[in-house]
């Protein structure tokens, strides 16, 4: 079956450069609109050089940016050909150009851009090193991402035992690397403004051992470079900072992934906890 311009796309997105990567996102955040009109047009929208558009869909197989369009306007020509179907504003009541409409269309975009770009089999490898009783498993962020790690160090350690969260302090980064071994798994997680520590604690934790799994943005964080596992997400969104949803939807996926192939275990360790929750009555019952 021939591929669709996305699926060529994110087949190619790990072989481009820096600039072609986020033109190559602008378009698939943006498809099919944003390559039906001029190539100035899409350039200017993707804050890319035109010779950018031309050297990705050169390597996309094309001629150039119009044989490009030719097969765009195919596949939305065969798209139509369907029944179109008009789908409620997310908030209903309030005006299309409202916030939360306008917020929550980025937001899906970002998903689906994000989910359109997954490995499969790279998504299945990490879940497999998350699951791995021999493997003790440390994790990190940013400035912004470290509560995301939190969240995540959280959940799975109801789900396996040896799960660490490194401290956000950056003094305490250093010393969080003694204790990796090889083997042991670091997920990090690294959006732009991407950060010197976050680099630094990756390159160190690598240079260890370390199996790292980067969680970024669709740009990626330099730390890719140290990492051997990568799942890149879609994070912009009409606000003065970048939406964390996608991520959210990648660890919580994993979250669950590690927890399916672990049920035996974590089941019993639910049920452990279960008991101590009601002996300590941490949870106030309902009346």
């Amino acid at each position: 079956m021939k591929q669709t311009i996305e699926q060529q796309i994110k087949a190619a997105f790990d072989e481009l450069t820096r600039a072609e990567r986020q033109l190559a996102s602008h378009i698939m955040r943006n498809y099919p609109v944003a390559v039906l009109g001029s190539i100035t047009t899409l350039a200017k929208a993707a804050e890319v050089s035109t010779p950018t558009v031309v050297r990705l869909t050169q390597k996309l197989g094309f001629k150039g940016y119009p044989d490009f369009q030719v097969t765009v306007r195919a596949e939305v020509e065969e798209r139509l050909i369907s029944p179109l179907m008009k789908h409620d504003r997310w908030a209903g009541g309030v005006p299309q150009t409202h916030m939360l409409n306008r917020f929550a269309d980025a937001v899906v975009a970002n998903l689906q851009a994000t989910l359109a770009q997954i490995d499969q089999a790279e998504f299945d490898a990490i879940a497999g090193l998350m699951a791995d009783p021999g493997r003790r498993i440390f994790a990190m962020g940013g400035r912004i991402t470290h509560a995301l790690a939190d969240y995540f160090v959280t959940h799975m350690k109801v789900i396996r035992r040896d799960v660490s969260l490194i401290s956000d302090r950056a003094n305490a980064w250093l010393p969080a690397i003694i204790d990796m071994a090889p083997g042991d798994v670091l997920l990090a997680l690294d959006i732009r403004r991407y950060e010197n520590n976050v680099l630094q604690l990756v390159e160190a934790a690598a240079a260890q051992g370390a199996e790292v799994v980067l969680i970024t943005d669709q740009w990626v964080s330099p730390a890719a470079a140290h990492a051997r596992h990568r799942l890149s997400a879609h994070v912009e969104a009409p606000s003065a900072w970048d939406s964390t949803v996608a991520i959210q939807l990648l660890l919580e996926t994993l979250l669950a992934a590690t927890e399916n192939l672990t049920w035996d275990e974590t089941q019993a360790r639910m049920r452990r906890l279960e008991e101590l929750y009601s002996r300590s009555r941490f949870f106030r019952r309902g009346k």
